[in-house]
C-alpha cells in the first residue's frame, strides 16, 4: 500500500520530467526553493500575479478577513467584500457592462458566459440561436464547455467525444497568415471567413467568443486591433453576441486595464479571472450588459439562470481583489507596465534577425519569440531544453513548444527584466542543436 497520497502535477510526464521543485517562499518577483535556489517568476506563475508575490497590503487584507468571516453562500445572501469589489470593478469596466456573476476561475467564467449567451436568446424567444463561433488557435480553459470553444490540441484531444461542435474561423495569426497575406498587403482579410459565416448562419448563432488581441496558450498570438474591431462590427450587424475572454488579457497585461480598450471595443459579455485577485487567490467573474441581464428577470422561474458555484464570491478572494484594484490607484502600476513594454520592444528588436528566430511580437507586458522549428507546436523538442536552460539560469519560463514568452509581474525591475532577456538571447545560439532529433544530436 502507498504510504502517502501523491500529487499529480499538471502538464508533466513522470517518466520523462525531473522531480518538481519544492518552493518554500515567494517574495516580489522571486520564488525560492528550500535548498536556497531562487528564480525570477517571469511568467507570473501562469499569468496570474500582478504586483509581485506576497505584496504586504494584499497579505494584510487577507489576514484581516480571517478575523471576520470565512465563506458564505452568495445565493440569496451577500457580504461587504463582493459589494465593495463590484463597486471597484464598476470604476474600471466599460459602463455598458452592468451586471457581474462571480464564479471560481477562468474556465468557470467561460462556462457562465456560454450558458448566459445561449439562454439569453432562448429567453428572448429565439431559441434557435444556440451555436457558438470560436477562433483557430483558441484556448479558453479545461472544463468541457471551455474545451469545446478551444481549438483542437494536445490539451483536449482525448476528450473529443465530450466537446460540443462549434463553428471555427480564422484567427489573425499574422506570422502564419491563414489567407497567405503579409501584414503590409493585408486588409484584415482573415476576418472574411467570419463575415461569410455570420451572413449565412446568424439566425442560429448565439455568440462569437474571442481572446481579445492576444491568444495565450495558442502561441501568444498578437492580433491587430482592426481584427477585433471588425469582429465587433460583424456581431452587431448580424445580431450575435460577442464574448471577450479577458482572463489573461485583463488587468493591465496588454497595456490598458482591459485589452478591448485598445481597440475601442465593448463586448456583450466579458470573462475575468487570473489577475482579478492580483494572482493571490482563485476567483472568476462574468460581466454582461443590462440588456442581457433583463432577459433573465421575470416572474417566470424557468427564465432564471440556474447556475452557481459553492465558492462564488469567496470573501478572502474578494479581499485580495479589492486591494489589487486599489494598488492600481495608489502605486504607479501603468508606469511600470509602460516600462516593461518598452524594454520588451527594444530587446525583441535586437534579436529579431537571429537565425533561430522566426517571429517576435509583443503587446503590453507580454513578449513572445517564435523560434524556427521543423516540429513547431507545444510538443516541440525545443521546449524541455529551453525550460531546463532557463531554470539553470535562475529564470522561470515555460515555453509553449517553440515559442518563448515573457509575462512578468509588474513589480519586476529593469535590471531583472534585462536579465531575463539576456538569458533568452543566450539560448538562441543553442537552438539549432536542441532542435535536432535525439539520434541526429548523438551522431554529431
Amino acid at each position: 500500500m502507498n504510504s502517502k497520497l501523491r500529487v499529480w502535477h499538471p502538464f508533466t510526464q513522470e517518466a520523462l520530467d525531473p522531480a518538481p521543485l519544492r518552493i518554500t517562499r515567494a517574495q516580489g518577483v522571486y520564488i525560492y526553493t528550500g535548498d536556497g535556489r531562487r528564480f525570477i517568476d517571469a511568467i507570473s506563475s501562469w499569468w496570474v500575479n500582478l504586483h509581485g508575490h506576497c505584496h504586504p497590503a494584499m497579505m494584510a487584507a487577507i489576514a484581516e478577513q480571517t478575523a471576520k468571516m470565512d465563506h458564505v453562500l452568495l445565493a440569496g445572501f451577500t457580504h461587504d467584500g463582493v459589494e465593495e469589489l463590484s463597486q471597484r470593478l464598476r470604476k474600471v469596466l466599460p459602463r455598458e457592462l452592468e451586471h457581474i456573476f462571480f464564479s471560481d476561475d477562468g474556465s468557470t467564467a467561460i462556462e457562465v458566459a456560454l450558458k448566459i449567451a445561449v439562454q439569453y436568446w432562448q429567453n428572448s424567444g429565439r431559441a434557435q440561436k444556440q451555436s457558438i463561433v470560436a477562433l483557430e488557435h483558441a484556448y479558453h480553459g479545461d472544463t468541457v464547455g471551455a474545451m469545446s470553444v478551444s481549438d483542437d490540441s494536445i490539451f483536449n484531444d482525448p476528450f473529443r467525444s465530450f466537446r460540443f461542435p462549434v463553428h471555427r474561423v480564422h484567427s489573425a495569426y499574422c506570422y502564419r497568415c491563414p489567407v497567405g497575406k503579409t501584414r503590409a498587403s493585408c486588409d484584415i482579410d482573415c476576418v472574411e471567413q467570419l463575415a461569410r459565416l455570420l451572413a449565412e448562419k446568424h439566425a442560429e448563432i448565439a455568440a462569437v467568443i474571442v481572446e481579445p488581441l492576444l491568444q495565450g496558450a495558442g502561441g501568444m498570438i498578437v492580433h491587430p486591433v482592426e481584427f477585433l474591431q471588425r469582429v465587433r462590427h460583424l456581431c452587431t450587424q448580424h445580431d450575435v453576441l460577442l464574448i471577450a475572454d479577458e482572463v489573461l488579457t485583463g488587468f493591465g497585461r496588454c497595456g490598458k486595464m482591459f485589452a478591448c480598450e485598445l481597440a475601442g471595443v465593448v463586448p456583450d459579455l466579458m470573462c475575468l479571472s487570473k489577475g482579478i485577485t492580483g494572482g493571490v487567490l482563485p476567483m472568476g467573474a462574468t460581466v454582461c450588459t443590462g440588456e442581457i441581464h433583463r432577459a433573465f428577470v421575470s416572474d417566470d422561474r424557468t427564465r432564471a439562470f440556474y447556475h452557481g458555484h459553492s465558492y462564488t464570491g469567496n470573501p478572502f478572494a474578494a479581499a485580495a481583489a479589492i486591494v489589487s484594484l486599489s494598488i492600481f490607484e495608489s502605486e504607479p502600476v501603468f508606469e511600470r507596465i509602460g516600462a516593461i513594454a518598452k524594454i520588451h520592444r527594444e530587446r525583441l528588436a535586437a534579436i529579431a534577425n537571429h537565425p533561430a528566430v522566426g517571429d517576435v511580437r509583443s503587446i503590453g507586458t507580454v513578449a513572445a519569440i517564435e523560434l524556427r522549428a521543423d516540429d513547431a507546436g507545444y510538443s516541440s523538442r525545443l521546449r524541455p531544453k529551453l525550460y531546463s536552460f532557463f531554470l539553470d539560469a535562475g529564470v522561470l519560463l515555460r515555453p509553449l513548444g517553440n515559442i518563448i514568452y515573457v509575462l512578468p509581474p509588474y513589480a519586476i525591475t529593469a535590471d531583472e527584466l534585462h536579465y531575463v532577456h539576456d538569458r533568452i538571447a543566450e539560448s538562441l545560439d543553442h537552438c539549432e542543436e536542441w532542435s535536432k532529433p535525439a539520434s541526429a544530436a548523438h551522431s554529431v
